[in-house]
């Protein structure tokens, strides 16, 4: 098996969920952010952020370490930290860092150096590393070379005044993830090579294997249980990309498992909007959903695993209608189509409902370009308006038009905005009905979001 690992800019699924989560959401795992809230100092609760990039793209990047007295909201003042790193249980450094106002900057440059190195002044009561204006505090050597959770231990020494020495203040822990990649080759039905793409802003995935019997793919990631460990865990997210030709493996829908647990309805997402080429299945675990599929496994009366081991299989239960979002959410679309099984030479209506996106009221009189396209040319184009918010179009698929088709719904309201849903079309006696459950990337934050578990 073939592995390729690569980095990537972070793209607007993240950017969205950032710009639209409630702060305390954003928090955790995935985020470039973990928050050590309420650390009980001397009298004084302090709430510790540690911020990062998701990707080491740059020959230099900055970790942010902000130390906040609650009480206050102001920066507490003359703190020395005692940072400790880990990455995969292995120590990276651990040292003393001072910042008087409360937030220490650090220049992260990773090299092939064979040991850390750390660029800066000392102080000469506990030798710890700070910076200037002039003389930036800097980091280099074998650190952040490979993706995965990163875990800060985080001590406070000195609060106040430099020489405030402190005793046994705790160890704190925050993680943070450094997204990678992975590039898996699989085998289909046919015997032919097939691109899987695995994106963890949680941990590192492996042992990825796609069942062409079974029409499903498993996986593992490493995972800790403990409440320590689950308390400011806010998210666990993994997206599964694949060809949207890959036709054996585009059902109506997906069943999800955790460690034999199935996932909620809420918890799996499907996205055919945000690659052209490339359908993404998205898991989206909040807390909530993690402290159930923890009291799940304790039924069984065996050990905690030390890991997810996951399942996403092919499910043929649909649901009318389809929702999919424009990338603003100012416009929601739903859509269904009759005949259910789309064939050539079958007139099939395609119903739909243009919405607010926010209040999911339909809305009057909205002009909108509806086009079907296959193989990356359009077929069928025609502008109409939506009188009542809602109403159809027919078309009559020929003989040669089979396969991914798009729907696509351009120029909502004159505004430019468009979304889109994606279908196949079968043979006229074709075994098995297929069609794309197609989602916007707003819809995916729209379902991050929801909290109620349906099943």
């Amino acid at each position: 098996m073939k592995i390729i690992i690569s980095l990537k800019v972070f793209g607007i699924f993240a950017l969205v969920v950032c710009l639209l989560f409630p702060a305390s959401s954003v928090y955790g795992h995935g985020f470039g952010i973990d928050t050590i809230r309420s650390i009980d100092i001397q009298g004084k609760k302090l709430s510790i952020s540690v911020e990062m990039p998701m990707y080491f793209e740059n020959d230099q990047e900055q970790i942010t370490i902000t130390a906040i007295e609650d009480a206050t909201k102001e920066n507490a003042k003359n703190v020395t930290f005692l940072i400790g790193l880990f990455h995969n249980d292995e120590m990276i450094f651990r040292n003393y860092f001072f910042t008087d106002n409360g937030v220490l900057s650090i220049i992260v440059s990773p090299s092939n150096d064979e040991k850390i190195t750390i660029h800066g002044q000392q102080d000469s009561l506990l030798g710890a590393w700070h910076g200037t204006e002039d003389n930036p505090l800097e980091i280099t050597g074998p650190l952040f070379n490979s993706g995965g959770l990163y875990n800060f231990e985080i001590e406070v020494r000195t609060i106040d005044e430099p020489t405030n020495i402190i005793e046994n203040s705790g160890i704190h822990n925050a993680d943070l993830s450094l997204i990678e990649t992975v590039t898996f080759i699989q085998k289909d039905s046919k015997n032919n090579d097939v691109q899987f793409r695995s994106k963890s802003y949680f941990d590192l995935v492996s042992n990825f294997l796609y069942d062409s019997e079974a029409k499903q793919v498993t996986f593992e990631m490493p995972f800790d249980w403990s409440e320590k460990q689950m308390s400011h865990v806010s998210v666990v997210h993994i997206e599964t990309h694949f060809p949207k030709d890959f036709v054996e493996f585009l059902p109506p829908s997906y069943s999800a498992y955790v460690n034999g647990v199935k996932l909620f309805n809420s918890s799996v997402s499907v996205d055919d909007y945000t690659e052209d080429d490339e359908r993404i299945v998205h898991l989206v675990l909040l807390q909530d959903h993690l402290r159930y599929l923890k009291n799940e496994m304790r039924k069984s009366e065996e050990p905690l695993s030390e890991n997810m081991k996951f399942v996403i299989s092919t499910s043929e239960d649909a649901s009318f209608p389809l929702e999919a979002y424009t990338k603003s959410e100012d416009f929601k679309v739903n859509l269904s189509w009759d005949p259910l099984i789309v064939e050539p030479d079958v007139a099939t209506n395609f119903i739909f409902t243009i919405r607010d996106g926010r209040t999911n009221d339909p809305l009057r009189n909205s002009d909108y370009a509806f086009v079907i396209i296959q193989n990356g040319k359009e077929i069928h184009r025609v502008l109409g308006t939506a009188q009542v918010g809602g109403d159809f179009e027919k078309f009559t698929f020929a003989e040669d038009q089979t396969g991914p088709t798009i729907i696509k719904f351009e120029n909502i309201r004159n505004t430019g905005q468009e979304t889109e849903f994606a279908l196949v079309v079968v043979p006229e006696f074709g075994a098995i009905t297929l069609f794309l459950l197609a989602i916007s990337i707003m819809s995916i934050v729209v379902i991050t979001r929801r909290t109620q578990f349906n099943v």
